[in-house]
């Protein structure tokens, strides 16, 4: 189902090849805690390829590489590599493709991860294109969802901030419509979600400009950072710049059950309080991305079935 298999859209993805993944990451966690040891990746190497900073995805797919016995390859800066003296990514890709088992790829560029896949013979996983995609970490936000509710469906999910350069939430919208979760948007007008990204999801979601408007029933709130290194105009961002903020008073009108999710990195959309309130799962959710790589990277290895 999954061995040589590239990762590069939520699309690339049935519900049972989720459910899968889920399955197997329930067994990684203790081996993500280092609570348990085992060496499914031992003798196979990941080339980590990163042409935009990343923290928690670049050292996640490190870790759950670590943790089963592979080893790890790549740059995070690539200025440092080829690449500065003019080397196509289709060359770049060829190379690290001769040396490695596995790919990951972030790029700035929306489809690269999609070229590299083309040019690849192992597996590719998109680690973020651009403002496209990013499957993986809409693998981690739904699974820390099943794992917090034991579902999605019926579920009402306000996806806020940045929809329309943050790819985190494209790739989540969708998926999250397909396995029937009640999709709000809340956004400035400025930053709406693309109009093709609607176009995808199973049914037309609900929009708001406004926190209050569902803040009392929203079982789950998806906070999202204002990209300002998205924007082509630095004015335009200035102009939203802090639109939403969660605060500790926003979350004594929340369901005693609702929960904050966030992708990380934050700047001011939720106030550093709420990290103590039983709402945050942030950082929760930021674990969870080493099980679910940890799973991904043994499925397209084939090491597990």
């Amino acid at each position: 189902m999954f061995k040589g298999k590239d990762i590069v859209s939520i699309r690339d993805l049935r519900e049972e090849e989720m459910e899968k993944i889920f399955e197997i990451a329930r067994d990684m966690i203790p081996i993500a805690k280092g609570e348990k040891r085992e060496e499914y990746l031992r003798g196979y190497v990941l080339a980590n390829l990163f042409f935009e900073p990343s923290t928690r995805t670049r050292m996640s797919f490190e870790a759950a590489m670590d943790r089963l016995g592979g080893k790890v390859l790549g740059f995070s800066n690539p200025s440092a590599t080829s690449i500065s003296k003019g080397e196509t990514l289709a060359d770049t890709i060829r190379m690290f493709d001769a040396y490695s088992d596995v790919i990951v790829i972030r790029h700035p560029l929306e489809g690269a991860a999609r070229l590299a896949a083309d040019f690849a013979e192992h597996p590719v996983i998109n680690a973020g294109d651009g403002a496209g995609q990013h499957p993986t970490q809409t693998l981690l936000d739904i699974f820390t969802i099943v794992q917090e509710f034991g579902h999605v469906d019926g579920l009402k999910i306000t996806l806020m901030g940045d929809l329309r350069y943050g790819r985190t939430v494209h790739s989540l919208a969708i998926a999250l419509s397909y396995l029937d979760a009640d999709v709000h948007l809340l956004s400035p007008r400025t930053l709406k979600m693309p109009k093709h990204i609607i176009r995808e999801m199973k049914r037309e979601p609900e929009i708001h400009e406004r926190l209050e408007d569902v803040i009392e029933d929203t079982d789950v709130f998806y906070v999202t950072r204002i990209q300002k290194e998205r924007f082509p105009d630095p004015t335009e961002y200035m102009k939203v710049a802090g639109s939403y903020s969660i605060t500790k008073e926003h979350v004594k009108k929340m369901k005693d059950r609702a929960i904050i999710m966030h992708p990380l990195p934050r700047v001011n959309e939720i106030d550093p309080e709420v990290d103590y309130t039983p709402h945050a799962r942030y950082f929760k959710q930021a674990f969870y991305g080493v099980p679910i790589r940890m799973a991904i990277l043994a499925l397209v290895l084939g090491v597990i079935e």
